[in-house]
Parts: C-alpha cells; sequence; structure tokens
C-alpha cells in the first residue's frame, strides 16, 4: 500500500469514454482538473484499441496528480481493428505495462491511500469480470439465460470478442480474480474506509432499471454482493451501464460515473464528460437518472 498526499485535492471519477468516437475524443481533450492535486478514477472502456487507451491515458496522467485505472470489458476486446491482437490475460498484462509506463495505478499495483479532503480511505481499482450469475427472471442457469438473451437479441459482444485465455472461460477468469482480489482487500487495516473502483457494479442493484433486464449477465457477480459491508466502503464506483447516477444501498454510496456513447449522452440534461466529485462528498447531490445499456 502506498500513501500520497492529496493536498487541498478532489477524488474525481469518469469511465466508459468510449473514444474511438470523435465527440468522445473530444470531452477527453478539453477535460481538465480543478487543482492541482486533482486525482482521476478511470473505471474502464476507454476504448477498444489500444492505441487509443494510451493516447487517453497518456493525456489525462499528463494533467491529474493521479490517474487509477480499472479495466472494462472493451479494453479486454480482441477486436478485429485493434493491430493489437493479444487476447485474454495476455492483453490485460499488455495493458497494466502500458499504464505502468504512465503512471497510471492499476489492480496490480498496491493501493494507493488517499489523504486529502474526506479521506484517508485506500483506493482500490478492481478487474473482476463476471460470472453469469445476474440471470434473467426465471433462468436458473447460464445455458438458460443466454438462450433467453439470444431470443430477444441482446447480446453482449463479449460473446464473440472477450476471450479468456488461459482460462477455458470468463466465468473461470472471474472466480480467479475475485478471490485474488478477495485476499488483498482482507488485508488492508480494519480501520480505514475504502473507494473500490470497478468496471460493474459490486451489486446487483443498479440492473434493476436496465431496459433489457438480460443484459445484467454481463455485469457483476454475485459473489462481491456483500463486499460494500465487508471492506468499509466510503464509495463504490463503477460505469458500464451507461446510466450516470447516485445511489445508496445499505448506507453506502454506488456512483455510476460513465460518459457513454453520443447517441446516449445527447439526450440528457447534464453537459457530457462531467467528472463525479468522490471526495469530498458532494453536499446535497443525489445523483442523474438516466436509461441505457452499456454494450
Amino acid at each position: 500500500m502506498t500513501s500520497t498526499a492529496g493536498g487541498a485535492g478532489q477524488l474525481l471519477a469518469i469511465s466508459d469514454l468510449h473514444v474511438g468516437y470523435p465527440e468522445n475524443r473530444a470531452l477527453v481533450e478539453e477535460m481538465r482538473p480543478e487543482t492541482d492535486d486533482d486525482w482521476l478514477l478511470v473505471a474502464g472502456d476507454v476504448s477498444e484499441n489500444v492505441a487509443d487507451i494510451s493516447w487517453t491515458l497518456k493525456t489525462l496522467a499528463s494533467r491529474f496528480r493521479q490517474v487509477v485505472w480499472a479495466p472494462g470489458n472493451h479494453e479486454l476486446w480482441t477486436h478485429p481493428k485493434d493491430p493489437v491482437t493479444l487476447r485474454g490475460v495476455a492483453r490485460y498484462e499488455h495493458l497494466v505495462a502500458l499504464c505502468r509506463d504512465l503512471g497510471v495505478l492499476t489492480p496490480e499495483d498496491p493501493y494507493a491511500v488517499w489523504e486529502g479532503p474526506g479521506g484517508p480511505v485506500a483506493v482500490a481499482p478492481l478487474f473482476l469480470l463476471y460470472d453469469y450469475s445476474f440471470l434473467p427472471k426465471g433462468c436458473a442457469t447460464k445455458e438458460e439465460g443466454l438462450a433467453y438473451a439470444q431470443g430477444t437479441g441482446i447480446v453482449c459482444n463479449d460473446e464473440y470478442l472477450l476471450h479468456p485465455d488461459p482460462y477455458p472461460t470468463r466465468e473461470a477468469w472471474c472466480r480467479a480474480r475475485v478471490a485474488e482480489t478477495e485476499r488483498r482487500l482482507a488485508e488492508l487495516p480494519d480501520d480505514l474506509p475504502t473507494v473500490l473502483v470497478n468496471h460493474y457494479p459490486l451489486d446487483r442493484h443498479p440492473t434493476d432499471i436496465l431496459w433489457h433486464p438480460e443484459f445484467a449477465m454481463w455485469c457483476g457477480t454475485r459473489l462481491t454482493a456483500d463486499w460494500h459491508r465487508r471492506f468499509r466502503v466510503a464509495t463504490m464506483v463503477y460505469g458500464h451501464l451507461h446510466i450516470p447516477r447516485t445511489t445508496w444501498h445499505e448506507g453506502v454510496r454506488f456512483e455510476e460515473v460513465s460518459v457513454g456513447y453520443p447517441r446516449e449522452w445527447r439526450k440528457r440534461p447534464q453537459p457530457p464528460g462531467r467528472l463525479r466529485r468522490i471526495l469530498p462528498r458532494p453536499e446535497g447531490e443525489d445523483g442523474a437518472g438516466g436509461e441505457g445499456a452499456g454494450r
């Protein structure tokens, strides 16, 4: 665990930048900290193209005191248009090495401690994936859930582009990641609160308003349903759903910080690309509602 003073700064967050869209890339070009001590948490889905991921994180790392990255499903895709053809764990490790070259913290690094306003808290970027345990109503198995999704036409592109190599399945990779992350979080001091940053919510409740509830299968795992209690979570930061808002679950703040696709954010009254303040906690802010689903 490393400790870095935050001075008078803020702990800010964003996700689902999807910079392959020119309009979203322009949003990143305009992103700036408010103070020299601001940190930025990036909760995945920067892009499916390694060159775009590198450009984005390099741009942000040059402006913010510290950038912290957790991968989304899009970063893990082996996309036919990306010259980097690595799959599974090898692709993830390639991205971790890229981040380290840029000074960006990843789920493989010691957890940093935010000592600024609202701290101290351990800031833990997570890489957990999903295991198809958020099943559609009436489905008892992954196979039933996938069959139902195929029938509705709502199937995540992960089924074609996110390879778990060398694990036999994505859920096997998920279980391994959950076990290792659980071990690391349990080693944190018992009196130290945490900010957990994951692409997917740690509890299923944020998926309850999805237009297509079957998409929840690709949105997390029941294995983490009690982590917000077990690990003294001050705020759980996530993205993926493209429904930027604040919810409260058992007294814990869940903050969805995604930008989403231009066709989605153009419909919202809020300015696109707005960085969400995690600490110090905003006064009287209840988040922005919306509907959608990350694909």
